[in-house]
């Protein structure tokens, strides 16, 4: 989930809430607070875990998960006690950007974080961020010593489901996918959800391709899917994650400030996004959201 807040990144908590209560009531299944579309590297500690009780008080009773990420250990053990004291159902950590990591370091900060929460864990690889892959054997290691409940598999490498969800079924642990515009395939090969940053955007797409590829709802996915794999398109004009508010943007939703500088030429690009998408939305019959003024987006 994005995260409005103003300039110094405190939470703007009635857009959020306004944000969370449409979400909901599209029908979206839980919520992951403080991953990468919510750009939790730009936040305090205390913003992080102002953003925990907040999302898991407007989202209740809907299960949030809480991604406990950070380069410092002692960061995480108390990101992970602030999610158990919620009585959030689990929590979500990441390779430590920045230094280099070997998989044994890897899965040492991982059983830490299990430690400290005492929740269940579902890993989240995105090494195009973080710059460090979790390996098929790192994962098999972890889900051997510790509460694995699933791994949330995002960037480019897709091909990798097929070992994790191939591992999953061995290891009694489940497969999420950040692949947002491959939701047909996705579940084809046995993930068993998606946790996106385009649901941010259009939920009504997303979810209309889970129920009839996943639960077995009757329908065409050939629409939607052309639709989301059009609003990836688009917003991948501009560099993750501000081109997830772009694309909240067009259709009204408040996205607060950036909490990062923001050239003349990514706002150029920013501006197109959010034209070229609000006439495919107006098109395609998807209404604005207007349950609150837009907050001022990118600048």
């Amino acid at each position: 989930m994005w995260l409005p807040a103003d300039a110094e990144g405190n939470l703007l908590k009635r857009e959020l809430a306004a944000n969370i209560a449409w979400l909901k009531a599209k029908g979206v299944y839980g919520i992951l607070a403080l991953g990468s579309t919510g750009e939790f590297p730009h936040m305090t500690v205390a913003q992080r875990q102002d953003a925990l009780a907040t999302v898991a008080e407007l989202a209740a009773p809907l299960p949030v998960l809480a991604n406990i990420s950070d380069i410092r250990p002692r960061v995480v053990a108390e990101l992970g006690r602030t999610a158990r004291q919620l009585g959030l159902p689990a929590v979500t950590i990441m390779t430590p950007g920045f230094y280099p990591n070997t998989q044994d370091d890897v899965l040492e900060h991982f059983l830490h974080a299990a430690d400290s929460s005492q929740l269940p864990v579902f890993l989240y690889n995105f090494p195009s961020l973080t710059g460090t892959r979790i390996n098929i054997g790192t994962v098999a290691a972890f889900a051997d010593r510790a509460n694995m409940a699933g791994i949330k598999q995002s960037g480019g490498e897709f091909e990798y489901h097929k070992e994790l969800i191939a591992l999953g079924r061995e290891k009694n642990f489940v497969v999420f996918s950040g692949a947002d515009t491959r939701l047909p395939e996705v579940f084809g090969l046995g993930a068993v959800g998606c946790i996106g940053g385009l649901a941010n955007i259009a939920p009504e797409l997303m979810l209309h391709l889970y129920k009839v590829c996943r639960e077995g709802a009757p329908g065409d996915i050939h629409p939607a899917f052309e639709r989301l794999k059009q609003v990836g398109d688009t917003v991948d004009r501009l560099t993750f994650p501000l081109n997830v508010a772009a694309g909240m943007a067009a259709r009204g939703v408040p996205t607060g400030e950036p909490k990062a500088r923001v050239s003349p030429s990514s706002q150029k690009i920013y501006d197109g996004i959010v034209r070229d998408l609000g006439v495919a939305f107006e098109q395609w019959g998807l209404p604005r959201f207007d349950a609150v003024p837009a907050a001022t987006a990118a600048r």
